[in-house]
């Protein structure tokens, strides 16, 4: 028996086998990754079902849900689902409760995001995340008055 060859095929065989095992994901931050569901899960109810004209505050909210979904992305916390990739709408819930949902979605988002940050470099992402999420509540609260 050839020693150092038996040893050589075992390590062969060792690094083969290391090689094909996945490779764990990286490290998210699972906050972001539910904000980032939220904010899809939000920006749905607030398109029109019957795709009709949004009103200027619904269209700016969604601008706002975008940039949000954007800040969380650019830091390199992506779920890989596109925005169009959300829990389904009720479409036969009226306006008013569509926007109601939104809001809670948002609200969901924002405390997600809000959560604390030991990585001080995420903490430019978590302002600017924030901003926009309350800047989208907003226009949702203003649009959720005047279908009232």
């Amino acid at each position: 028996m050839n020693v150092p060859r038996t040893l050589a095929a075992i390590a062969l065989v060792m690094v083969l086998a290391l090689r094909a095992a996945p490779s764990p994901a990286p490290q998210q931050h699972p906050a972001y990754l539910h904000a980032l569901s939220d904010l899809r899960d939000a920006r749905a109810h607030l398109e029109r079902p019957n795709h009709g004209a949004l009103q200027q505050q619904e269209q700016d909210a969604i601008a706002d849900i975008d940039r949000a979904i954007h800040e969380i992305k650019s830091a390199s916390i992506d779920d890989g689902k596109d925005i169009n990739d959300h829990m389904p709408v009720d479409e036969h819930l009226p306006w008013g409760g569509r926007l109601h949902k939104a809001l809670q979605l948002l609200n969901k988002a924002a405390n997600d995001v809000a959560k604390e940050e030991d990585d001080p470099a995420a903490q430019g992402l978590k302002r600017h995340a924030l901003e926009h999420i309350n800047h989208a509540r907003s226009h949702v609260q203003e649009a959720i008055a005047l279908v009232q």
